[in-house]
């Protein structure tokens, strides 16, 4: 398989377009026909499987990564945030802010934050883990930690 047709089915699997993903990839010509064409190849369609099999792997890992931090991050640079009279934009660019779902701040008032739910987060890994052996073990891990630290 040319680079050309990998980065096809890289383009394809952004697009889902294959006239688009042709174009992209360098081919030239009529590039409909071209596209169409290469999603008739078996070698093609293995490969966009495989690159998709793997972005969807990566994508879990992401959002595996993401419910650890709601979970067990910290609400420091947050907490800092209500305290600041007038912050800047660099220090707001500093901030992990990660934690923090919505920020309020009326005319006449207080900074108000609310954070989302870490219990919620700590249920999703829960039930991951339960239909992965491998994100059980990392759930493990983490909820060891968390109790060595002081946690419950």
């Amino acid at each position: 398989m040319s680079s050309r047709e990998k980065d096809f089915c890289c383009c394809f699997l952004k697009t889902g377009n294959a006239q688009k993903s042709a174009e992209l990839a360098g081919f030239g010509g009529n590039t409909r026909a071209v596209g169409d064409k290469l999603l008739q190849r078996e070698d093609i369609l293995s490969e966009i499987e495989r690159i998709a099999s793997k972005q969807e792997r990566l994508m879990n890992g992401l959002a595996t990564a993401g419910y650890i931090r709601l979970a067990f991050g910290s609400v420091a640079d947050a907490v800092s945030l209500i305290y600041m009279d007038k912050p800047s934009r660099e220090e707001l660019e500093k901030m992990d802010l990660f934690l923090v779902s919505e920020i309020k701040h009326p005319k006449e008032g207080a900074v108000e934050i609310k954070f989302f739910d870490r219990l919620k987060a700590l249920e999703k890994l829960s039930v991951d883990r339960s239909g992965d052996d491998n994100a059980g073990s990392i759930f493990d891990a983490i909820c060891n930690s968390a109790k060595q630290n002081g946690g419950e």
